[in-house]
């Protein structure tokens, strides 16, 4: 329809630059006019890429993950790739699942972000499969790139401001025994107390799930058997909110008698009343710099990059 050849036409398309403006115009006339739209899967054969990444979280409901996908999908966009979103729903089962119907899709690259499933099959996995960019998970893997927030640095800070504000019974509602993310979080949260010789027995962590129900159960929990504690540091702002109502239906007033801390700075922890005191993690910067990650490890197989390193901060509001 253009009178050009089929290699003017991938020139068009791929915006090569080596045709004169008046055939480019014709080209994306008979590209309008027959509703043309390029195979990825007839590409993918030719180039060995499909110009895909899968993006894997455990919930795409917690706030957290929109900013991460956000930062993911304009890094990705820069560099001419589309983005599959998967949701694992917390199960690690699932997760398998998905991350093999990803490399059978062909995608170019993972982002593994949330991660439930054990190190050994991981390892397996990506043994078969690479690249793979993961999220606060410590795999020394050529084919493995790792975003690691300071999640030590950031529970230190936590305690650290409840000292000041004078508590000393300081528990803490952990997220799921799998997850890397409260592993880490629940290690700088035991350093602390440590640190500061407080008061520490194991049932002062409760590990849930990381919910709105979650927080409120396991706050209900601690309440009964602990009723010492007066402060507690939350795996996640979604808990640290559940934990606010639960406090707050019992008669407690915040931060005067309890006090919550959260973590990561999900927008909607400075509209709450009171508004949430957390542990900012700046989520656009960890999907964008994941998936730079990413593209870099898929131009150069060689190449590993070294971890990319994301620092929290403390932000000082009502609940503490």
């Amino acid at each position: 329809m253009a009178g050009v050849s089929r290699q003017t036409v991938s020139r068009a398309i791929n915006n090569k630059g080596e045709i004169s403006p008046l055939t480019l115009e014709r080209v994306m006339n008979a590209i309008h006019q027959l509703g043309y739209r390029p195979s990825w899967v007839a590409r993918g054969l030719a180039t060995q890429r499909t110009r895909t990444l899968g993006l894997v979280v455990p919930d795409i409901t917690n706030p957290f993950f929109p900013e991460v996908a956000r930062g993911v999908q304009d890094a990705a966009h820069t560099q001419g790739y589309h983005v599959f979103l998967y949701n694992t729903d917390e199960s690690a089962e699932r997760e398998y699942q998905i991350l093999y119907s990803l490399a059978a899709q062909l995608v170019d690259g993972i982002l593994l972000f949330g991660s439930r499933i054990a190190d050994a099959e991981l390892r397996a996995f990506v043994e078969h499969y690479r690249p793979l960019v993961v999220l606060n998970r410590h795999i020394v893997h050529p084919g493995v790139g790792m975003v690691l927030v300071d999640n030590l640095a950031g529970a230190r800070l936590a305690v650290e401001h409840l000292v000041r504000r004078g508590h000393r019974y300081i528990g803490m509602l952990a997220g799921p025994l799998t997850s890397p993310s409260s592993m880490q979080r629940v290690a700088g949260f035991r350093n602390a107390l440590a640190e500061h010789q407080l008061p520490f027995q194991e049932s002062y962590i409760a590990p849930g799930p990381p919910t709105l129900d979650g927080g409120r159960t396991i706050t209900e929990q601690l309440l009964r058997r602990h009723p010492e504690i007066t402060a507690l540091l939350a795996y996640n702002d979604v808990m640290a909110l559940g934990a606010v109502q639960t406090y707050r239906t019992l008669g407690y007033r915040i931060p005067e008698q309890r006090a919550v801390v959260g973590f990561d700075d999900i927008w909607i922890a400075a509209l709450t009343h009171p508004a949430l005191t957390t542990i900012r993690v700046n989520k656009y910067e960890v999907g964008y710099r994941a998936t730079q990650c990413l593209l870099s490890m898929i131009e150069d197989v060689t190449q590993c990059p070294p971890a990319v390193e994301i620092g929290v901060e403390l932000v000082i509001r009502e609940s503490a």
